[in-house]
């Protein structure tokens, strides 16, 4: 898909096409695995001898009904919301939830009016459909994005703000491709001369029609975008906005509007109405607390379940460096931990020996923008061993050690030396605000290849952000990024 200098070609598929038939098929599918959940436990229960026609009726008419009503509740929680449709986390959440719902309220009145549903076959039900639930979502969400990378099923943007504001939006809403933002025009309030410029994003250019009049009256003639983002809502007024919802609404465009926050985790987030205005309210991080102790309990669990699951690999990866190199199996650096306080992280061994002396030879070939780290895709201090091992990451599993040591976590910053910490600026210390982590955000959002600017935006989203649901979710696509190798030497 090519979009000319001028926004004058329409995208190939728009918001008002793509969604309502999206949205078609997640029912359809939702419908399917429901029902074949709720018939696949009626007969592992109920199939075998001993039951008449009329037992087998009657609990086929059981799970139809209650296939309508985990449908019903998937409505309720608006788990097929266009708004989150194809999201991930966010929409996995709802189905979970409406699924707990659903056979919650299936339990009471059950119990309540003394109901003869037999709890084995909800037992089977319940978690079968949930998983093929979200099977059946993750596989519409990777089409869905798949389809985006080659320029179908987008959401085209009209920005409407100040300059420097519009392109932190542009930026961000088309930083992955796969979410499917693509910016088409801008208008710059109180700015009609400016008619004419271009803000450009990398090697994309945004057309500006002139202030935020010429931008909407471009709607639908010279700007084919769907959505209209306000960075600057304060220009209009309360009034004006109401006015502009109005305007977008006959059009079938949707309206939705900056807050000028950036790595603010959705659950952190909560829109009250005060007196008929709407105010969005930010929770404060929380590191402490029952939270904190259900991630120590989940840390110490985990990793002693890694490092007993993995004793076989242990054993012949500490082999293997013994007969190939020179030197200690095990390759033991200071890091800094929990409010700047040292810890000893242990690794298996990937470099030669001498390793920290031949740094200071090689810091001018550095491939980490930003300098603070050093990063190499070649270099000649790893060892053929640790080349395979820093590939797949199993040089970090002693790193469980320190997790049960409790100076470092399963989830969480990246693990930073010394010289790196004393670098760092009053926002950059905030990671040192919770342990590092053997994996986190910065493991499945590129390792090696990423900067430093946004390794450290990672970190620091994570510090402001996490939850235990966020550390599973963490681990689970770990698995999927170390088992393909990417980003990693």
């Amino acid at each position: 898909m090519t979009l000319s200098t001028f926004g004058l070609t329409r995208l190939p598929s728009s918001r008002t096409v793509w969604q309502p038939y999206y949205a078609r098929r997640v029912l359809i599918t939702d419908a399917a695995t429901i029902v074949l959940a709720m018939l696949f436990a009626q007969w592992v229960r109920f199939g075998g001898a001993g039951y008449g026609p009329s037992a087998s009726m009657l609990y086929t008419g059981y799970s139809l009904v209650l296939a309508c009503l985990w449908l019903g509740v998937l409505t309720l929680h608006h788990a097929r919301s266009a708004s989150i449709l194809g999201c991930g986390i966010e929409e996995y959440r709802r189905v979970a939830a409406a699924s707990f719902w659903t056979f919650g309220v299936i339990a009471i009145v059950a119990l309540l009016a003394r109901l003869e549903i037999a709890r084995g076959y909800l037992a089977l039900a319940f978690p079968l459909g949930t998983i093929g639930l979200l099977l059946g979502r993750r596989m519409w969400r990777r089409r869905v994005r798949a389809r985006r990378q080659a320029g179908e099923c987008l959401t085209s943007v009209l920005a409407i703000g100040d300059r420097d504001a519009v392109a932190v939006l542009a930026t961000e809403l088309m930083n992955d491709p796969a979410d499917g933002y693509v910016v088409v025009g801008a208008g710059i309030p109180g700015d009609p001369g400016a008619r004419g410029d271009l803000i450009r994003i990398g090697d994309r250019v945004i057309p500006i029609f002139g202030d935020e009049n010429d931008a909407l009256g471009a709607l639908g003639d010279r700007c084919a975008a769907d959505t209209v983002a306000l960075t600057d809502a304060e220009h209009f007024g309360v009034a004006g906005i109401q006015r502009l919802t109005w305007r977008l609404e006959a059009s079938d465009v949707n309206l939705v509007v900056s807050p000028g926050l950036l790595d603010v985790a959705g659950a952190r987030l909560a829109m009250r109405p005060v007196a008929g205005m709407p105010l969005l309210h930010v929770e404060k991080p929380q590191y402490h607390g029952a939270k904190s102790f259900l991630k120590k309990a989940f840390d110490f669990g985990f990793a002693l379940a890694a490092l007993i699951g993995t004793s076989p690999l242990l054993v012949l990866t500490a082999i293997a460096i013994k007969m190939t190199s020179r030197g200690p199996v095990f390759y033991r650096s200071e890091r800094i931990g929990l409010d700047g306080e040292p810890f000893t992280m242990i690794k298996f061994r990937s470099m030669v020996v001498d390793a920290e002396e031949r740094l200071d030879d090689l810091l001018p070939s550095n491939e980490m923008a930003g300098g603070v780290m050093f990063k190499m895709r070649e270099d000649p201090r790893v060892t053929l061993v640790g080349k395979v091992l820093r590939r797949y990451s199993i040089d970090e599993l002693p790193q469980f050690i320190n997790v049960l040591k409790q100076d470092m976590s399963v989830v969480g910053p990246r693990p930073p030396l010394r010289r790196e910490v004393e670098s760092y600026n009053g926002d950059i210390r905030r990671k040192l605000l919770v342990k590092p982590g053997v994996t986190g955000l910065w493991q499945i959002s590129g390792r090696s290849n990423l900067t430093w600017d946004k390794a450290v935006r990672l970190d620091l989203s994570y510090v402001d952000n996490w939850s235990m649901l966020t550390d599973v979710g963490i681990i689970l696509k770990t698995l999927t990024v170390v088992a393909r190798g990417e980003g990693a030497y």
